[in-house]
């Protein structure tokens, strides 16, 4: 088990990837903005504390700048910081504290609301493809539904439906292999792993029938970013006439941005790449470039599965109708 006990190592914990997934860095961050509130920095007052929060706030933030989660939570955080900001130090650190719970508990009926909205896209008999890993290693708790993409997946599986599963390795660090994969073992659901590049493959010999993937920042337009490799996957779905459908939280749109022009994506060290795992697979010196995300344009999908209810079709006034509702 891995135990943070400073900004700082709630820092390193998202930028290795020790935490990753955007629900669960969401989460992490909102926890490490109370670490934050418990090392005043020589703040006595509440509104000291507010700025000391405002600058930690930030300092998380840069940690990973594609999923939204991560900034969402962390002016959550300080949001309630300044409506709180009057009732002393030590009544503002209880309240962020209680503000975390509350992320954590949503996160956890989110991924439970998702399952329940998308399980029926999954068919007896069907071949579902998925990349990367939206599962409960991705999200705020360890459960029998949690997850985004996989919540969807084992929601059917509890309901009875039996269908098949491939699992894309997705490189360079192999969440899919390693991580969806034994996931899904875990739940009885059968899962077959493969190289990302035998996706198009499988999709021509009609072994699936449905792409299903999470989600680390949705534009207004529903313009998607994911883990690197996943445009690559919504284009060959759309060859091949497969629904390509995204699971995320309403907490991952960003309706500031009109579209994915404007999502940044994260570049990581090359090291990933040429020295995968510790093991050197590419000449010494040779250039690398190594984004940990690519957008899928909102055209290539045909469902957003949120805890809100299903977008379909994706356009930005079903995702602003959607997002309005209480």
């Amino acid at each position: 088990m891995l135990e943070l006990r400073s900004t700082q190592q709630v820092w390193e914990a998202i930028k290795s990837l020790a935490v990753r997934g955007a629900p669960a860095i969401g989460v992490t961050a909102a926890y490490g903005m109370v670490l934050a509130a418990g090392v005043l920095d020589g703040a006595t007052t509440s509104a000291q504390l507010v700025e000391h929060l405002e600058r930690q706030g930030e300092f998380l933030k840069s940690s990973r700048p594609t999923a939204v989660n991560l900034a969402w939570a962390v002016n959550r955080m300080l949001a309630t910081a300044q409506v709180h900001r009057g009732v002393g130090t030590r009544s503002l650190q209880e309240r962020l504290l209680l503000e975390a719970h509350a992320i954590f508990n949503e996160d956890v009926a989110m991924c439970e609301a998702i399952g329940r909205h998308g399980a029926a896209m999954i068919l007896p008999g069907m071949g579902v493809l998925t990349h990367c890993n939206a599962g409960n290693l991705a999200t705020a708790e360890l459960s029998s539904t949690g997850g985004t993409a996989l919540a969807v997946l084992y929601e059917a599986h509890k309901r009875g439906v039996r269908f098949s599963v491939f699992a894309d390795e997705t490189r360079p660090l192999l969440q899919g292999a390693r991580l969806t994969a034994w996931e899904l073992m875990q739940a009885g659901i059968d899962v077959t792993v493969i190289c990302d590049n035998m996706a198009g493959l499988v999709m021509r010999q009609k072994k699936v029938s449905l792409v299903i993937v999470g989600a680390d920042r949705i534009a207004a337009n529903g313009d998607t970013a994911n883990k690197i490799g996943t445009y690559s996957v919504a284009t060959l779905a759309k060859a091949h006439g497969i629904p390509f459908v995204v699971a995320a939280p309403s907490s991952t749109f960003d309706l500031t941005l009109k579209d994915g022009g404007g999502i940044p994506i994260e570049e990581r060290a090359g090291e990933e790449i040429t020295e995968g795992f510790g093991k050197r697979t590419a000449p010494q010196g040779v250039k690398v470039f190594n984004p940990a995300f690519d957008v899928t344009p909102a055209e290539l999908i045909g469902a957003i599965v949120t805890e809100r209810g299903v977008i379909s079709p994706v356009t930005q006034q079903a995702i602003g109708a959607l997002m309005a509702a209480t």
